[in-house]
Parts: C-alpha cells; structure tokens; sequence
C-alpha cells in the first residue's frame, strides 16, 4: 500500500494535508478541488485504508490480543517548507514501520497547523489516539497535554527522562564534521545553524559540538564566524553574503552548517561571489538530504538515519503499548561522515 509522502508527492501537496482529507478531519478547510486530487492520487496509487485494518486483523488469528492502534504524529518544524528533506524521511519511516506492524497513522501535524493547544487537544480527543510521536521539541504546555491525554509517548530529538526517545548524539555528528574540516588544515571555521526552544544558541548541541572541537584542536571561537540563521535558508543566503562582503575580518577557510540547506544557501552565496569550493571555503553540512549529493560541488556532509530514526520510533510506540518497556530509554542511532569535493582539499600553511 503507498504511503501518505507518496500520495501527499503525487497530488502535489503536504503530508499533513493527505492525512486530514483522508481522514475526514473537518478541523481546516480544504477546497473540493483539493479533496478529489487527494483522492484521486490515492485511488491511481492502490491506497486502501482497509488494507491495514485486514492486516491487523491477520495478525490477530495468532494473537487475539492485537489490535489496531492509532497513532498520531506532530512535527516540530518552524519552516515547514525548508525542513522537508529532513522530516520527511523519519515520518515515511513511521507510517511504514506502523503499517507493518497492522496499525495506522491517524494524522500527521506540525505545530503551525494545530493553531494552539486547544485545537490539538480537541483533535486528539476526536481521534481517539493511542499513542502519539513528537518529533523534536515543541511547547511545554503543548507537550504536557499530550502526555495527559494520550497513553503512550515516544520522542524523537526531545528532551524527556521520562519517555522513550529516539535521536542521535548531536553534539558528536558536529564534532566529527568539524574535526574533518580541522584535519583538512583549516583553523577559521565559520558555523551557521539556529537555536532551538531555549532561543539560546549556547544551548545548541550541533553548536556546542561545533565549539567543543574547535577547543579540544586549540582553536578560539571567533564570535564574527557565528551565524544564527534561525534555521532559515534565506537568512543563511544573506548572512554569507554579508560576512564575504565585509572588509573589517578575516574571512573562514572552512563553514560547517548545521543542516545541509543552510549549507546549500550559503554555498550559492560564495559561488557567486567568484570564489570557489573548497578551494577557497570548504563547506560541511549535517542531514545528508538527497539533494546534498547533487549540489556543484558534491556536499560533504553527516548522514543521519532518517527512515531508520522513524521506524525505531514506531516500533518503541507500539512495544510501549503492549507494555514491553517497563522503563523510558534513549536510543541512539549511529551517523556517518560522508566526505564529497565541498571539503576534499588540504590546505598548507594557512593558505
């Protein structure tokens, strides 16, 4: 059966969208034109939303206490329209690990959609959930209502000591890119990336990752190569722009970005400005999105296991209901340095 990011790519609109037609959430408004190409896009793909119903109900011969569950999902994304090569991956992941399973991905939101805490718990108590996954972090208040409501949590990149949490170890996928970019013989290395929910970016792990390598090579953090783009690609854009058209300091050899998008704005930055990668700036991102493999040059990067991140959740969520953790964990997931021609240069002697 075809998945809602395949139905939501068909038809041309967000996952969340396809989740609420297909569904019957009468919570937005949503044009007939909409509907019938939502519906469209699932009927020419085979979707049926009974086939996971029969498949739990195949499990149950074996184990008639198996039931299907509903699961609800909320993204935690400030810019959803930029942060789709990373998100969407992990929730491919759970809605195919819970269809395996024989159970169901009720709906899929971000924060921005549910427009505040009592439109989200009206929906989960018109959903009937059994357990909800939060992908990154949203507002106490928001989060604490969940965990009311809702009989099972896990998390993905949150911080909770008192669920299971799916991540990976931020601040060591950080370090490793910038320990590359250091063994390359860079020592100005410039960092663009944003804050999370704390609005402190001190507090930011991928930062601290980055400053902590910077320190253990004997190298001072220069408070002029830090950019808070605020996980904006049009910020990163600008922000490049500015530091390679000042004249008061030295400009970086080197720039880590946080996440590949802000990486890829930054990058077209310095190419228009006749310099070249990484001759002249080396460039390492975080996320291996598939597009970071076709920019020009290839982008170095950290591959995060996105599907797999997904699927470890959903998998957790449903143990979790049947009782099977008697204890919240964190799970971490391994990453990988992907090294590509946007850092392959060794500089010598500073130059």
């Amino acid at each position: 059966m075809p998945t809602l990011k395949e139905i939501a790519q068909h038809a041309g609109v967000s996952i969340s969208t396809v989740s609420r037609v297909l569904n019957n959430d009468l919570s937005r408004h949503f044009s007939e034109e909409t509907k019938v190409k939502i519906r469209n896009a699932a009927k020419e793909l085979g979707y049926d939303p009974s086939d996971s119903v029969k498949s739990a109900g195949r499990r149950s011969t074996s184990s008639p206490e198996t039931k299907q569950r509903k699961i609800g999902c909320i993204v935690a994304v400030p810019q959803n329209k930029y942060n789709h090569p990373y998100f969407s991956p992990i929730l491919e992941g759970i809605e195919q690990q819970l269809d395996e399973l024989g159970h169901r991905l009720t709906f899929v939101s971000t924060v921005k959609e549910l427009q505040g805490e009592e439109e989200m718990r009206r929906r989960i108590r018109e959903s009937g959930l059994d357990g909800f996954i939060i992908v990154e972090g949203i507002a106490p208040e928001m989060y604490q209502s969940i965990k009311e409501m809702v009989p099972a949590v896990v998390g993905i990149d949150i911080s909770d000591l008192t669920v299971p949490v799916v991540s990976y170890d931020r601040v060591q996928a950080a370090k490793s890119a910038v320990r590359h970019l250091i063994s390359q013989g860079h020592q100005r290395i410039a960092f663009i990336g944003g804050t999370g929910l704390t609005g402190d970016l001190d507090r930011e792990k991928r930062y601290r990752g980055y400053r902590y390598a910077l320190q253990e090579a004997g190298l001072e953090v220069d408070a002029r190569l830090v950019v808070n783009a605020g996980w904006d690609v049009d910020v990163s854009y600008a922000r490049m722009a500015d530091l390679l058209a000042g004249q008061e300091i030295e400009l970086p050899t080197a720039v880590f970005a946080a996440s590949d998008m802000l990486a890829i704005s930054a990058m077209r930055a310095v190419t228009e400005q006749g310099l070249r990668i990484p001759e002249d700036i080396a460039f390492v991102g975080l996320d291996n999105i598939e597009l970071s493999q076709y920019t020009s040059p290839p982008l170095s990067t950290i591959h995060i296991p996105k599907s797999e991140i997904g699927r470890m959740a959903a998998k957790i969520l449903i143990d979790e209901l049947e009782g099977k953790h008697p204890l919240p964990f964190k799970a971490f997931m391994p990453f990988q340095l992907l090294i590509r021609a946007s850092s392959e240069f060794t500089r010598t002697n500073g130059e």
